[in-house]
Order: C-alpha cells, then structure tokens, then sequence
C-alpha cells in the first residue's frame, strides 16, 4: 500500500461495549439516572427580624474594625509572620456562621481565619492575643494569624498550606457521619486553592460516601495575586463538582442575606442525606493577599469601586434603615465595637508571651 492510500483506510465500525456490573462480567449495569438527580433549590434573600440585622451589622462591623486593628498592629511589629485580612469579605462569614448550630456543626479554613472566628462568636480578646503571639490566645500563642484552633467551637484551623483544610473538612464531614451525631462541616476555602489537585480527590470522596459537607469557595477574585479569569480555565468556580455530580450554587458574597439564605438551601440539601453541596461566593478583599502584597496588579479605582458599590457593611445599613433603626443606634454600636477592639489590642499587648517550657507541649495527642 502507498504510503498516500494508508491515510485513506475506510474506518471499521465502532463495537458497542457492554459495561459489567461485576469483574467477572455478565448483564450490562444499568445507566445511572443522573437526568432524574434532585438537586438544590435555587436560594433566596434571606428575610431577617431587625434583631438579626443588627446582629449581622454589628458582626460585619467588629470584622472589620478587628482587623483594621490587626493590620496597625502589624505595622508596628506588635503581630509577626504571615497576616491576611479579611477586609471586604465580612458577609461570608457572618451569613453561613449565623446559620450553623454551635458545638453541633464544624467549620475549617485557611490562613484567612480571623474573621470566621470572630463570626463564630469566640472572644476578640483570645484572638488578638494568639496574633501578637501571647499566652492567652486561643491557641496559647503557638498558632498565631495562621493557624487558630478551638475544639471548644468546633473551630479546626486556620491551615497555611493551601487546600489543605478542604481534606481534612472532609475527614470532619466523615467524622460527623460516622458519629452519626447531625453535624454539618463547612469547608472555606479560595479561588486560588480551588485549583488544587487534593481539593478533587476529596469531592470524590465525599460524593460516594454522601458526607455531610459544604463547600463554601471564597472567590475573591485574585488568589495570591493573580486574576481567576487569568489562572483558571473555568472560572465559574460553582461548576467545580459537576463532574463529581456534586451540585454548585453562586452566590453574591458580599450581601450578607443572599450568603443566608444560600446556606440554608446548602443545609437542607445536606441535612435530607443528599452528600455534598458546593457555594461559590463572589466576593472580594480590600487589602492585599498578604500584609506584604502591595496589590499593584489592580488598580485602586478598581477597588474603590468595589467600596462604593458592593460594600457588605454599607449594604446592611440600608436594610438596617429600611427597618427603622436611627442613624444615632448604628453610630452607638460603632463606638461600641471599636471600644472592643481596642480592649482587645490592649489585652493582647499586656499578656505575658508563652513559657520557654511550651515548646514541648501540644506536640501529640494521646488517647486512650
């Protein structure tokens, strides 16, 4: 055969292969319905009494002053290492904590930790002593920024190696099923992790096992540094389980109703035994990746667009007026939160630092 007429041999015609339903083979396994799969109902605004939008005010609000504190605090060297602020991305937090049960539910993130804290309702004074590396602090100093954890509140970590946290969520959502005890873990985690290999081993596992996890993507738009349009090829990042026929919900993150009633659609689909949910969050950080990030690959009337558009703490103001509270209460619970986050600098900046001895504690866990 000329080399020109092998390009042009007649394709044969494709066989049609019966998958088995066991090694040994034997009658074709029947299709899986995906077509006929529930899924979740698209969420509304979450209708809130005017005690939970003063509530979310003063949360949103106590974020936001805690940590333009931190960040003062570390420019005068009073806070060491890594500091990442969660400036801007205060409705996320504040609308899923809110909906979760305490000492029932668990929740994990990365390093960007401290405002989930604070939403989860665990003393300012214990946080802004474990950043400037105190005794008192939630972690008795050793963890700083990056790394907080209470058992107390279910609150795992505060992790610094990226996706980390959404394998061990995993491991809690397992935990929680195994246990059979009704809890939910809710796994934060970025844009930028979302790009991470173990992130889908663990959707995979969490599918076939139907854990009782949410997914909650911060997607705040530039990772460490670098767009999302830029470094991901689909940047819908609530399509991420399609292929583990894991159902993904996005959602306006910085309006704090639209997070609430997003998780509570997320909760009912997890509570009636349906495994895992995904909700992407469309968010945004003011400040940059890191304390050390100067942010030069935006530009600042970008940002302040943002600030005068998409403001989570400006937009619960209007829902807040819309209910009747005087502009006299808002400013009231301003100078409260900030005198609480003053209290909170000037206990940490008082605490005495962690004992020599504290090195060889913490180190293993013993059970019996």
């Amino acid at each position: 055969m000329k080399q020109k007429d092998a390009l042009l041999v007649k394709p044969t015609t494709p066989r049609t292969i019966k998958k088995s339903s066991s090694p040994a083979g034997g009658a074709e396994a029947p299709a899986r319905p995906d077509h006929n799969k529930a899924k979740p109902a698209p969420p509304m605004d979450y209708t809130a009494s005017k005690e939970e939008l003063l509530a979310f005010y003063r949360q949103m609000t106590l974020i936001r002053r805690f940590e333009e504190k931190a960040g003062q605090l570390y420019g005068l060297g009073l806070i060491g290492g890594f500091c990442h602020l969660y400036i801007g991305q205060e409705a996320v937090a504040v609308g899923i904590q809110s909906a979760l049960t305490p000492g029932k539910d668990s929740v994990i993130t990365g390093y960007r930790d401290h405002g989930h804290m604070l939403a989860y309702g665990i003393d300012p004074n214990l946080i802004m002593a474990e950043l400037t590396g105190r005794a008192a602090g939630i972690s008795k100093g050793k963890g700083g920024s990056m790394h907080m954890f209470s058992v107390e509140h279910k609150f795992f970590g505060g992790h610094g190696i990226v996706g980390a946290q959404v394998s061990l969520g995993t491991g809690l959502g397992f935990a929680h099923k195994y246990s059979n005890d009704g809890g939910v873990c809710v796994a934060y985690f970025g844009d930028g992790a979302s790009n991470q290999g173990q992130v889908y081993e663990s959707f995979n596992m969490a599918e076939l096992w139907k854990l009782p996890i949410i997914y909650v993507i911060e997607n705040n738009q530039y990772a460490m540094g670098t767009s999302v349009n830029r470094s991901s090829a689909e940047d819908q990042l609530f399509r991420r389980g399609e292929s583990f026929r894991i159902p993904g919900i996005q959602v306006n993150g910085m309006d704090v109703l639209a997070v609430r009633g997003a998780i509570e659609e997320a909760l009912k689909w997890v509570h009636a035994g349906n495994g895992p949910i995904l909700l992407e969050m469309k968010t945004y950080r003011y400040r940059g990746h890191s304390m050390s990030d100067p942010a030069k690959y935006r530009s600042r009337e970008e940002v302040q667009e943002m600030r005068e558009k998409s403001d989570p703490i400006e937009g619960i103001k209007k829902h807040l007026e819309a209910a009747g509270v005087s502009t006299d209460e808002i400013k009231s619970i301003d100078s409260e939160i900030r005198k609480v986050v003053n209290d909170s600098a000037d206990f940490a900046e008082t605490s005495p630092e962690p004992d020599l001895a504290e090195l060889y504690t913490d180190v293993l866990v013993e059970q019996y």
